[in-house]
C-alpha cells in the first residue's frame, strides 16, 4: 500500500497521522508513505524525526472575517491544490489520509480530483472549518468523538475514536520509568500542556512547585514545552534548589511509554491526549485551552468529567492552589483513583487505529 499523509499545524493534528502509518506498517510492511505539509508547521521538525519522506505545500487559513488575507489564502489554496497534484503524481498512492490542519486542505482536495481514494480524520467534538469543507469530497470521514457524526453526511462517516489510542497501547511502562530515571515504587504525575506547553499551567505550576516536596511517594514529571523550557529552567533557578521529586523536560518524544507509567496526567485536552490517557486509563486533571475554535477542548474535556475519569479547571480559574487542591483530591483517595481510572477506561477505544486502516483497505478495494 502506497501511503500520502497529511495535516499540521499542532501535534493534535500531526501524531494522528503518524500513528496512522506506525499501524499500516506493523500490518503491511512493505508499505511506501510520503508526508505532505507545511514548512511552517511542527511536522516539518517531527516527521523526519518518523523517518517518513516530506515534501511541504505553501498555504496560510482562512480568516473568520472578511479580509483582504482571505483572497491571498484563496490563491494560495490554488497554488497548493497544483503543487500537491504533481506530488501525487510522482507517488501515485493508493489512498490519501487527513487529519486535520489547514494544510490538509489542497492536499485532499488534490487527491479527490484526481480520483484516488480519500479518509479524514476528525479528532474533536465540533469539526474544524477544514475538515468539513473537504468532507463533501471525501471518500470517508473518521470521527473520534459520537458526537461528532451529526456534523458530516452519514453515508461516508464512521465513528473510530482516535489513533493515538491504538499508539500508546504498545507503551512499554518500564521503558518509561527507565526514560524518567523513576523507581517502581513510586506514582508518576505527568504535568504536561501540550505539543508546544502552556503558559497558564507553566505558571500556576511554579506557584506551588516547592510544595510538590511533601509527596514523598510521588515523583511529578515537568514538561514545560521547547518554547518555555529556558525560560522555566530560569525562573526554577531563581527558586533555589527543588525537591528531588521534580524532573523538568522541553519535551517527551517517547510519550507512549511515559504515559503507561503515569498514575495521574495534568494537562490540555486536545483530542489526541484523551483517546491516550482513556485507552489506558489514565485519570486526569484538565485545563482546556481556551484559545482554540469553538471551544473545543474544554467541550472534549467535560465529557471526561461527566463520566468520572477526570477533573476539570477552566483556565481563568487555574491556580496553583487549585492545581494542588485537584491533585491532593485524587493522590490521597486512592478508591477516588481506582473509580477515576476505570471510569476513562470506559471511555477508551484502543482499537481506533485498526479501525482506520481497515476503512483504508476497504475504500481501496472499491477503487
Amino acid at each position: 500500500m502506497r501511503v500520502v499523509l497529511t495535516g499540521g499545524g499542532t501535534g493534535g493534528h500531526i501524531y494522528p497521522a503518524l500513528a496512522v502509518a506506525r499501524e499500516v506498517s506493523r500490518q503491511n510492511p512493505q508499505a511506501a508513505f510520503l508526508y505532505i505539509g507545511s514548512k511552517k508547521g511542527l511536522e516539518a521538525g517531527l516527521v523526519p524525526r518518523s523517518n517518513i519522506p516530506f515534501q511541504s505545500v505553501e498555504i496560510s487559513g482562512l480568516k473568520r472575517k472578511l479580509s483582504l488575507d482571505n483572497l491571498k489564502t484563496l490563491w494560495k489554496f490554488v497554488r497548493a491544490v497544483g503543487d500537491a497534484k504533481k506530488m501525487l503524481r510522482e507517488f501515485k498512492p493508493d489512498v490519501v489520509i487527513g487529519t486535520g490542519g489547514y494544510v490538509c486542505g489542497p492536499v485532499v482536495y488534490a487527491a479527490s480530483r484526481l480520483g484516488i481514494p480519500t479518509l479524514i480524520h476528525e479528532q474533536n467534538v465540533v469539526p474544524g472549518l477544514t475538515n468539513k469543507f473537504l468532507s463533501r469530497s471525501a471518500t470517508r470521514v473518521a470521527v473520534s468523538f459520537k458526537e461528532s457524526l451529526a456534523h458530516f453526511p452519514p453515508s461516508k462517516t464512521v465513528l473510530t475514536g482516535n489513533p493515538r489510542a491504538t499508539e500508546v497501547m504498545h507503551g512499554n511502562a518500564e521503558a518509561g520509568r527507565s526514560f524518567l530515571g523513576v523507581d517502581n515504587n513510586k506514582k508518576i504525575v505527568l504535568i504536561f500542556g501540550g505539543s508546544r506547553g502552556a503558559r497558564a499551567i507553566n505558571e500556576a505550576v511554579l506557584s506551588v512547585v516547592t510544595q510538590l516536596g511533601k509527596y514523598a511517594d510521588t515523583h511529578f514529571v515537568y514538561v514545560t514545552g521547547d518554547v518555555h523550557f529556558e525560560t522555566i529552567s530560569a525562573q526554577l533557578r531563581e527558586l533555589g534548589t527543588l525537591p528531588s521529586n521534580i524532573s523538568v523536560l522541553p519535551f517527551v518524544h517517547n510519550m507512549p511509554d511515559v504515559l503507561a507509567a503515569t498514575h495521574v496526567l495534568v494537562g490540555r485536552a486536545g483530542a489526541s491526549t484523551l483517546a491516550e490517557i482513556t485507552a489506558l486509563g489514565v485519570p486526569s486533571i484538565l485545563i482546556p485551552s481556551p484559545y482554540v475554535t469553538n471551544n473545543h477542548q474544554e467541550k472534549n474535556a467535560r465529557g471526561l468529567e461527566r463520566a468520572g475519569a477526570a477533573h476539570v479547571i477552566v483556565e481563568r480559574e487555574l491556580t496553583g492552589e487549585s492545581l494542588l487542591l485537584s491533585l491532593e483530591n485524587i493522590l490521597a483517595n486512592p478508591a477516588k483513583w481506582e473509580e477515576m481510572k476505570n471510569s476513562a477506561l470506559s471511555l477508551g477505544m484502543p482499537q481506533a487505529a485498526t479501525e482506520i486502516v481497515r476503512q483504508l483497505e476497504a475504500i481501496t478495494r472499491k477503487k
